[in-house]
């Protein structure tokens, strides 16, 4: 039986929130009623990020209407959809000067289409007034409503995520209410239907999996053409999350990007504090042979 580690290593240990661009970020999340995903998911980059003047904006509140036992977003009854949210976000991003934005949102069942509008209208808003700034969607799984997310691809952002999160047989443990068939195949549409828009996912790992279903999983990816991939370390939000069933040494996470490049992925982030959106206008460049 697996054992919950009894203490981090130290290579999980990150630097204080500081300096003066983290100090701006906050105050205007703040000042503006924004949410990201940086502090509603406890991201452990949130120094690094904001401090290198980066953020993360997660859209359709701060209610989750899933309860994944790893997530820190809250499960809630849903707020309403703000309306004045496109053109806040878009505002904050010029104001930034951000040059690649990622947008994600909390899971959104109880809406028609997923939240898909909600991500045209802010994709729409932030081409407006910072044309210049790349724009990736990291989006829920729509439920797999194939037309809603038809409806984000007419919005023709520069890059798709969607994260698979872990190995099919964890499922049921801690993606209850997702299903990694519908979320493969979500991708798999996505390339199909615009396949000029790079498809991107992301899994955490030490809740469990083996090498043989990782690397399953990294093949199942590829059959679905998205050549872009994301592995961090899971951590335990609070003792109510998931245990931790192991550490993964920085060096093994190494290993297994040198792998996915191997395998045909055309970039691989991979280390304990990796996450979704982290070093996401580098990896763009890296992966696209642009300058930023």
């Amino acid at each position: 039986m697996n054992r919950k580690p009894s203490r981090k290593p130290p290579w999980l240990k990150v630097r204080f929130p500081g300096g003066p661009n983290y100090a701006r970020i906050a105050r205007y999340h703040k000042e503006q009623g924004l949410n990201s995903v940086c502090r509603s998911a406890a991201c452990p980059n949130q120094g690094e990020c904001w401090s290198q003047g980066t953020a993360t904006f997660m859209i359709l509140g701060d209610h989750c209407t899933r309860n994944c036992r790893f997530c820190n977003v809250s499960h809630a009854e849903p707020r309403t959809v703000n309306r004045e949210e496109p053109d806040r976000i878009a505002r904050a991003i010029a104001d930034l000067g951000l040059k690649h934005a990622v947008i994600t949102s909390v899971t959104r069942d109880d809406l028609p289409d997923g939240g898909a509008s909600q991500f045209v209208a802010v994709t729409e808003a932030i081409r407006s007034a910072a044309p210049e700034c790349r724009i990736e969607l990291l989006i829920p799984d729509l439920q797999g409503d194939v037309q809603a997310l038809s409806t984000i691809l007419a919005a023709r952002p520069d890059l798709l995520g969607h994260n698979l999160e872990t190995v099919p047989r964890l499922y049921p443990t801690a993606r209850q209410g997702a299903d990694y068939r519908r979320s493969l195949d979500l991708l798999a549409a996505s390339h199909r239907r615009a396949p000029a828009i790079p498809t991107k996912s992301g899994l955490m790992l030490g809740l469990g999996e083996t090498d043989d279903e990782l690397r399953q999983t990294m093949l199942d990816l590829l059959q679905v053409e998205c050549r872009r991939l994301t592995l961090g370390q899971y951590l335990a939000p609070t003792r109510e999350h998931l245990p931790v069933v192991a550490y993964i040494h920085p060096d093994r996470f190494k290993s297994w990007a040198e792998e996915g490049k191997k395998l045909g992925f055309t970039h691989v982030e991979a280390g304990p504090l990796v996450r979704s959106s982290y070093h996401a206008a580098d990896q763009y460049q890296e992966a696209n042979h642009v300058d930023l």
